[in-house]
């Protein structure tokens, strides 16, 4: 017993014996959703599941193009990416293990990889916003494809430089073939459509009835409502357009994993009901499992029209940006 005691304290003291915290099972994600809207739902998460979770924020075409530079030797077991765009490229380079069917299964194929590479956690849709005080219900346009034409002349925003207009735009591209998005976008930029840096700053200037219609993402408007249940700013969506479409953010398994059972429980985790309602709550985005709320005083999922696409093919980024600038929107 002594020598075992000697042995133990010698180890205690050279630091070979592990601490319960580095006992404790780790994940390590990569993620391109902002610190501030999951971290609360991954700290409860260590709790619950009683894993570590260690999580490394960044832009999600970033975090992508790194994953890729790190091949084998990244350290990442879960990518939470805030676009499928950036899933399906993770996917087409192999970095990416397929996912059990009893996850993948819970959400709608709509929402995931048809090789079941990548699984959407929460719903994003892009919207029409518009000023109520200076637009009519009945003058709002069907189509994006409207707001080209002279009524809309210098009516109307839009932020190129962000990622979530940049997936619409792949989206056009998929949707509509090269020739008639570099059309649409060279047709409101002739139409004098306004440049902002992002969905936050068109939002704001809706309301300061600076401009009338901005092309944004649905959960935006959701802050500023909550500040002023007056603010005159409303949402409207297109009909089976690029304009209506239902983005995702969503999750692939990193193939250098080693721990892909733990990696499974944290995905299960998120498809939790107190999960997606988390996200219906605190994010205003769309709860992509059946039966849990969506966020308050929106549209239903089921209710939109939205187009027929396979998030998977919304990959080519530099592609857009490409047509962006011929368009001379960058």
């Amino acid at each position: 017993m002594k020598v075992a005691a000697g042995a133990l304290a010698f180890m205690l003291c050279s630091g070979t014996v592990l601490s319960v915290e580095a006992q404790t099972k780790t994940i390590t994600i990569y993620s391109g959703r902002g610190q501030k809207l999951i971290e609360p739902l991954l700290e409860q998460a260590k709790k619950d599941l009683g894993i570590n979770i260690q999580v490394r924020y960044g832009d999600t075409a970033e975090l992508a193009i790194a994953l890729i530079e790190e091949g084998k030797n990244s350290r990442a077991d879960l990518f939470f990416a805030q676009d499928a765009g950036a899933l399906g490229t993770l996917q087409r380079q192999k970095r990416t293990l397929p996912i059990s069917s009893n996850l993948l299964n819970q959400v709608d194929s709509r929402f995931r990889s048809p090789q079941g590479h990548w699984l959407g956690i929460s719903g994003r849709a892009r919207v029409l916003n518009y000023n109520t005080n200076l637009v009519k219900k009945n003058q709002l346009p069907n189509s994006i494809w409207d707001l080209t034409k002279p009524q809309w002349r210098g009516k109307v925003a839009w932020a190129p430089t962000n990622g979530s207009f940049q997936s619409f735009v792949t989206a056009m591209r998929v949707l509509e073939g090269e020739p008639k998005t570099l059309q649409w976008l060279r047709g409101m930029k002739a139409n004098g459509v306004k440049d902002y840096r992002n969905n936050t700053a068109i939002v704001e200037a809706l309301g300061r009835g600076e401009t009338q219609i901005g092309l944004v993402n649905n959960y935006y408007l959701s802050g500023f409502k909550k500040s002023n249940p007056n603010f005159p700013v409303d949402r409207h969506y297109t009909k089976q357009d690029a304009g209506s479409m239902i983005n995702i953010a969503g999750v692939a398994i990193i193939d250098s994993t080693k721990q892909k059972a733990d990696v499974e429980k944290f995905i299960a985790y998120l498809l939790k009901p107190s999960s997606q309602t988390y996200f219906a709550k605190e994010t205003n985005e769309y709860p992509l499992v059946s039966g849990i709320a969506g966020p308050a005083n929106q549209v239903p999922l089921s209710k939109i029209q939205t187009p027929k696409i396979n998030l998977t093919n919304l990959n080519d980024l530099p592609g857009t940006l490409e047509l962006l600038q011929e368009a001379g929107a960058l």
